[in-house]
């Protein structure tokens, strides 16, 4: 295995772990699936987590990468979890999502009104 698949797999086992840490017990690492893959992380429903550790950030690239991976989920959400450089915890990552899918996440919790509740 490459160095750099080594890094992203170390990467991807700390989100799981955090993750498990943190309330979510079914959180596991995805296989592979070429075009159709999933996204990296599973197990909370409806969410599609793609995680990169790398030391050049390619975030339009990687956003379009998890937009792909949430629609071959058929999850509502698609979240790109980027280590940050010289921290190892995923709690100090950054979680990155399009501002359709932070609006679906603000009206699930109740914070926002759905358009067609506002007047």
């Amino acid at each position: 295995m490459s160095a750099s698949k080594q890094k992203g797999t170390r990467w991807e086992t700390a989100i799981v772990e955090f993750l498990r840490d943190n309330g979510v017990p079914h959180a596991e690492r995805r296989t592979l699936n070429g075009a159709k893959d999933r996204g990296d992380i599973a197990g909370i429903p409806g969410v599609a987590i793609e995680a990169k550790s790398a030391n050049r950030v390619e975030l339009a690239a990687w956003a379009d990468e998890t937009e792909r991976e949430r629609t071959n989920d058929g999850a509502d959400i698609g979240v790109l979890w980027v280590k940050r450089r010289g921290k190892a915890s995923p709690g100090a990552g950054y979680a990155i999502l399009s501002g359709t899918q932070l609006l679906t996440l603000l009206r699930a919790a109740g914070y926002i009104a759905a358009p067609e509740q506002q007047a």
